[in-house]
């Protein structure tokens, strides 16, 4: 829940500063969200350089292949940490521009405003905006300042989104039909989250139905097991025991950073422009995605937390688990504009050495802010 908050405090406040002020208060708003962006860029561009060294080491001799594969998965797991860091610090910044907003510091009127304002919640509208307007797409963090901008930016042939998802999560047990039905974790409690940026490639040059997207994501899986058990790690098993105290919460979750890559089709028609020219959009229509995942599980967390002696405790575990590092999978969306129903399906069990293999499944929302 408060990643959910921070993920919508981050929207809102990127664009209510848009209205603050025209001048000094516009350029610290477009730094944060340029920040924001660029932070999944810089420390992907920095881990490509720094797995590009550790190959180096490999290919001279000086380390072995056990030992490589063990820096990349360490490089992996600080570049997620680093994000997370950076984004943290953004996100004080912001917190910053809320409370302004929130003590009345803010002073706008629409109908002042010399070239005139409007506000559009979710993604960019259709409407022709003209030039002398500016329109201010909250859910895609997107500004543009007249109708020329919105329809060069919109017609590119890649694009950028911000996606956001969640939904219930669970695990299918192998040789069990009815693992989902008898399941061991609780079905509104066990959830996901997912957020991340993607980069959207018209693949045709003169048709609009086929498209590349690709990005990155950080994902968390989130198990609560039923009848007051948790997760114990029993050498290379880790299996579900009761608990010697009465739980008040009990969640195993699971960070990952992946690479998401689908073929997407795109039912949205081209648009006509006044000198008969074709201008494509996307995400304005039906849209089917279908593709996968891989990547990395940088971090398993288990917390516990019960009451003794009328004293609240709370016991937070980190460690592998036996869980496998490697993640990949299959995933797709079908929906319409930028909201979309969103399955994944993990390919590779969740604990590596258990005898019977327990795969994750998600179900939920996507919404790919253009």
């Amino acid at each position: 829940m408060q990643k959910i908050i921070f993920y919508v405090a981050v929207l809102l406040c990127t664009f209510l500063t848009q209205i603050y002020g025209q001048e000094t208060f516009e350029q610290q708003a477009k730094v944060i969200a340029n920040s924001i962006s660029s932070i999944t860029t810089e420390e992907k561009a920095a881990l490509k350089a720094e797995v590009e060294e550790i190959n180096k080491l490999l290919e001279s001799g000086t380390i072995t292949a056990t030992q490589a594969d063990e820096k990349k998965i360490k490089a992996a797991e600080e570049k997620a940490k680093n994000i997370e860091r950076r984004v943290a610090t953004e996100q004080a910044k912001l917190d910053i521009l809320v409370k302004d907003v929130v003590d009345g510091k803010v002073n706008y009127s629409k109908e002042k405003e010399k070239w005139g304002t409007t506000i559009i919640l979710g993604t960019n509208s259709n409407d022709s905006i003209g030039e002398n307007h500016t329109e201010i797409s909250l859910g895609s963090m997107k500004v543009y300042k007249g109708e020329t901008e919105k329809i060069r930016r919109n017609s590119k042939r890649t694009t950028s989104q911000f996606v956001f998802a969640f939904g219930l999560n669970n695990l299918i047990t192998d040789g069990d039909s009815n693992s989902l039905e008898n399941s061991d974790f609780k079905t509104w409690g066990s959830n996901f989250f997912e957020w991340g940026f993607t980069f959207n490639t018209r693949i045709l040059k003169d048709n609009n139905l086929l498209h590349f997207k690709y990005g990155l994501s950080l994902m968390y899986n989130n198990l609560r097991p039923t009848d007051n058990r948790y997760f114990v790690k029993d050498g290379d098993v880790t299996q579900l025991q009761t608990y010697d105290r009465d739980l008040n919460e009990n969640k195993f979750r699971n960070s990952m950073v992946v690479l998401p890559v689908h073929l997407e089709f795109d039912f949205t028609p081209k648009k006509v422009g006044d000198d008969g020219s074709f201008k494509f959009r996307t995400h304005k229509s039906v849209r089917l995605g279908v593709g996968g995942f891989g990547g990395l599980n940088y971090q398993s967390t288990q917390k516990l937390r019960y009451e003794e002696d009328d004293i609240r405790i709370k016991n937070k575990q980190k460690g592998d688990f036996n869980v496998s590092t490697f993640v990949y999978g299959l995933s797709g969306y079908l929906g319409y504009g930028s909201t979309s129903l969103y399955v994944k399906y993990n390919l590779n069990s969740l604990f590596k050495d258990n005898p019977i293999d327990q795969n994750n499944i998600s179900l939920g929302l996507r919404f790919d802010f253009n």
